[in-house]
């Protein structure tokens, strides 16, 4: 029989209702409800009874026709990266050696999937303890922070979502610190708030902040946090153990709605994705910046710019830097990982995963060069190994 933590990786590939592997056709094939969830074919025709008239989504209630179901397209596309699951979903994962995942182009293989429906709702952001790997991932559940294991594991929720000072309201990005806290930018207070990994509260700080968003550590454990609509970056210093905050300080402003953030580990440079205002509605764009430690601009990038060297419009999520100073982001209109290139040959273009994806917002690496992709559209967590 399977653990109980390859059934936490592999619970995104199964019907919730009858826990039976989806397929790509037939009963098995996975269909969308309106409201988001997800069910293969076969319990939706059995929900739906012999007249199939309504149905209720077995989750949340909400009522639907039959004929409003619709492929599950990012499911079906990750059964068909896993190819045929002859062996079991288990050595399609890489679990028992031999069979490894189809690998996207840079040689990544999609090594875990981890949350789905009903463990994770609307997630919109992850991060990677650097000792321990775990994971951290904020979302929209009961309880704010979900952590994961090195294995996929659920260890532990917290963040209770509610009205007390120290509840998370709406988290809108999470990083953890090299001593293992768990910071959460909140956008419904507009705070930063610190947790132990036990899901304590140490620290909350409000101090000035028009919109906290995007946040990462640095390897002095100290924050460096985006403010959007302040359009301005922060360095925030704190003593996590005793909660004492020493010092928060703006380091640059006049961006334009700066949202993620990363720190390049190595250098201390800094990248950062201003989202720019549309003159259509739905023609928004971004723009990738990068800044030295002292602050300098480096290197920046916007979706025109891209449109001369690259095929598509980008319209950048997330961020992170590779551990040789390479940045890379997630791009929704193509539904993939690109990396860009280190500061000085930005930006040449290398599609690291460009099948799988549906519609990814959060990026970071893990100690063993892992690359972990969250995707809100299937409400899931991709961990990538070469």
């Amino acid at each position: 029989g399977m653990a109980a933590e390859d059934e936490a990786e592999l619970s995104l590939l199964e019907c919730r209702v009858c826990f039976e592997p989806y397929g790509p056709d037939g009963q098995r094939r996975p269909l969308n409800l309106p409201c988001g969830h997800v069910l293969c074919r076969g319990c939706v025709g059995a929900l739906a009874g012999a007249e199939r008239r309504r149905l209720e989504c077995p989750f949340c209630r909400r009522p639907c026709g039959p004929a409003e179901t619709s492929d599950c397209r990012p499911l079906l596309q990750l059964l068909e990266l896993l190819g045929p699951a002859g062996g079991g979903l288990a050595s399609a994962l890489g679990r028992s050696g031999g069979g490894a995942a189809a690998p996207a182009p840079a040689g990544l293989g999609l090594r875990l999937c981890l949350g789905g429906w009903g463990s994770l709702v609307n997630p919109t952001g992850v991060a990677a303890c650097p000792g321990s790997g775990r994971l951290a991932v904020a979302h929209d559940g009961k309880k704010r922070i979900h952590v994961f294991g090195p294995s996929g594991f659920c260890l532990r929720r917290f963040g209770e979502r509610g009205d007390a000072g120290n509840d998370i309201k709406y988290p809108l990005d999470v990083t953890v610190t090299s001593d293992g806290h768990v910071v959460v930018t909140d956008g419904g207070d507009c705070s930063v708030k610190a947790f132990d990994f036990e899901g304590r509260s140490v620290l909350a700080v409000r101090e000035g902040f028009c919109l906290p968003w995007g946040l990462d550590a640095t390897p002095k454990n100290e924050i460096i946090l985006t403010d959007s609509e302040a359009g301005a970056l922060y360095r925030l210093t704190a003593d996590f153990q005793r909660g004492e905050l020493k010092k928060c300080q703006m380091i640059r402003s006049r961006l334009v709605s700066p949202r993620a953030v990363a720190v390049c580990q190595t250098s201390g440079a800094v990248v950062v994705i201003e989202h720019l205002k549309a003159r259509r509605p739905s023609k928004g764009s971004t723009r990738v910046k990068i800044l030295s430690a002292e602050m300098d601009l480096i290197g920046q990038m916007d979706s025109f710019g891209l449109n001369l060297v690259f095929p598509s419009r980008i319209y950048a999520t997330a961020v992170a830097f590779d551990k040789e100073g390479r940045v890379v982001v997630t791009d929704v209109c193509s539904q993939a990982v690109i990396c860009l290139g280190k500061p000085e040959e930005f930006p040449i273009f290398n599609p690291l995963i460009s099948h799988g994806l549906s519609y990814p917002v959060g990026l970071t690496y893990m100690a063993n060069d892992s690359l972990v992709v969250l995707d809100s559209g299937d409400h899931s967590i991709k961990v990538y190994s070469s």
